[in-house]
């Protein structure tokens, strides 16, 4: 370690599989009734929730974030996980590498010293000025306090999630989850932090039975769905597929980015074809131009079917949400993309709650009307041979460039001691 970093203690987690229980990594969770979720739009609802929240813990925090920046959230952040510390809770933060990977050894340090546990995921150092741990990120965005409340979504620890960064302030959201489905979650989050995972603390067992009395009258179903390296690969997408074989009414999908593979194209045009009105809220304004144009190549295959395409224009689309007829929802950190399908590892929860799903429903509706540009049947050129064989070439390198990328050893995670570089942070501000 830095000497700078004192008693800093940063390691990387996700081992291989053999160095592992498998028992304890390849675990699907099933649905769990009686939950309270609510939504969180952007870090205006976000933050004060999480950080209200983190002020009460007793026992225990779990936090996985991408990003965390040394601005005015991440310095509330870290101010928040010391005092708690301070009081006794053991609190343990997993970053990511490349999210994460120019925080500057003194921030780090703060957070060790107070008795914060930090584990970094895939950290590499620069060569020649660039980062090499591009693919296989931790892209999930998880907080569990205490085993009974626990947040998830797409909103990192960073002040561009705040309307007031500006005009690339992103647009995305989140959801407090308290009940049942939290046993799940936190189980999962203990596995990934690399400590053992018990049933429930004595604490837990005691809060769940309350709240289960609190929430008797309240039917909302909750499971979490999660995408790794091993068992569970393709998760989160094999879900999409299978509600979009099954929507009868709408189909509301918002995504940031958005490059699907054929199959989850095949069956959301299916889905229009079928009568089902399916609309997608993708990026108008993005903050990497490519998630555009990327996603524009696929426009004429879905609006030739009826699909409707809004495009955002107001600020960066971050969003990874999407819900299916009246009572289906989800809501997590997984895009529609190639790194989130093939390569990151991410976490959603799926909702199956009637009011939840017209809250999600009523925001999406408005943000498409008042403030997308609606794509026209004709919008995307065609009937040239060049650009079909070109626009074929370009989809299927980009769908599976990172899977190739991501064979090379150098972006295999492996479990070793981590010495954060010196750098200060840049102004550039990481997308995903």
């Amino acid at each position: 370690m830095s000497a700078t970093m004192n008693k800093a203690t940063v390691e990387q987690v996700e081992t291989p599989p053999t160095e592992r229980d498998p028992a304890l990594v390849d675990v699907e969770y099933g649905w769990h009734g009686n939950n309270r979720v609510t939504l969180l739009e952007n870090g205006e609802e976000y933050f004060p929730r999480v950080f209200e929240a983190l002020r009460r813990a007793e026992n225990e925090v779990l936090i996985e974030t991408f990003i965390l920046f040394e601005d005015k959230v991440g310095n509330e952040l870290r101010d928040v996980l010391v005092d708690a510390a301070h009081r006794g809770v053991r609190v343990t933060l997993s970053l990511d590498g490349f999210g994460c990977g120019e925080l500057t050894p003194d921030f780090l340090a703060s957070l060790s010293d107070a008795g914060v546990h930090l584990q970094m995921f895939d950290p590499a150092p620069l060569h020649l000025g660039f980062r090499t741990n591009w693919f296989r990120r931790l892209h999930r965005k998880v907080v569990v306090i205490d085993g009974v409340i626990a947040f998830i979504g797409g909103i990192n620890f960073s002040a561009d999630h705040l309307g007031d960064f500006g005009p690339e302030a992103k647009q995305d959201y989140s959801v407090e989850i308290k009940g049942p489905a939290v046993v799940d979650i936190h189980h999962f989050a203990l596995i990934q932090s690399g400590r053992p995972a018990r049933a429930k603390y004595w604490w837990q067992r005691r809060r769940s039975r309350r709240s289960d009395l609190a929430f008797s009258d309240h039917d909302g179903q909750v499971r979490l769905v999660y995408r790794d390296n091993h068992e569970h690969q393709t998760d989160i997408e094999e879900v999409y597929l299978q509600v979009l074989r099954s929507a009868k009414r709408r189909v509301v999908i918002a995504n940031a980015y958005f490059f699907p593979g054929y199959r989850l194209l095949r069956e959301i045009r299916n889905a229009a074809r079928r009568g089902v009105d399916v609309r997608l809220i993708l990026q108008g304004q993005p903050d990497m131009m490519i998630a555009k144009l990327a996603a524009r190549m696929l426009y004429d295959y879905l609006l030739k079917a009826g699909v409707m395409i809004h495009e955002y224009c107001e600020r960066p689309l971050h969003g990874k949400v999407a819900l299916v007829d009246e009572d289906w929802s989800t809501v997590g950190s997984s895009n529609l993309d190639p790194l989130s399908l093939s390569l990151n590892l991410e976490a959603n929860v799926l909702i199956r709650d009637r009011e939840f799903n017209r809250e999600l429903f009523q925001r999406l509706d408005h943000l498409s009307r008042e403030h997308c540009t609606v794509m026209p049947a004709n919008h995307a050129p065609r009937g040239l041979l060049w650009r079909m064989t070109i626009g074929f070439m370009v989809f299927h390198f980009l769908r599976h460039f990172p899977a190739w990328a991501g064979w090379l050893p150098a972006h295999k995670p492996r479990l070793k001691p981590f010495s954060p570089p010196t750098a200060v942070r840049s102004e550039s501000h990481e997308p995903l």
